[in-house]
């Protein structure tokens, strides 16, 4: 989504995270979970809307309950977390 992220709204029980965007639409999204890469940290999620679709942004984790989620400036940046995000389901489909 090229739109920038306005709100981020986490219910924590189910381990949801509501996105909405700067053109007022929102998007629930389940936590697929973080990783690292070059010292950095990143999330995935999966939107709740039957697609497929997988979004990655930059992760901070400020204090044990609040977190900041930022978009990837750069698309080498972007390209490198998503083949890094690729390459931990692959390794999670093959145990």
């Amino acid at each position: 989504m090229s739109d920038e992220i306005k709100k981020v709204d986490i219910e924590e029980e189910e381990d949801i995270i509501t996105l909405e965007f700067d053109d007022d639409t929102a998007v629930d999204c389940y936590v697929m979970g973080t990783f690292e890469l070059n010292d950095k940290e990143y999330i995935a999620l999966a939107p709740d809307d039957g697609t497929d679709d997988v979004y990655i942004y930059e992760y901070k984790q400020i204090n044990d309950e609040e977190f900041e989620i930022n978009e990837i400036e750069s698309e080498e940046e972007f390209d490198a977390a998503a083949a890094e995000f690729d390459a931990i389901m692959s390794e999670e489909d093959e145990d």
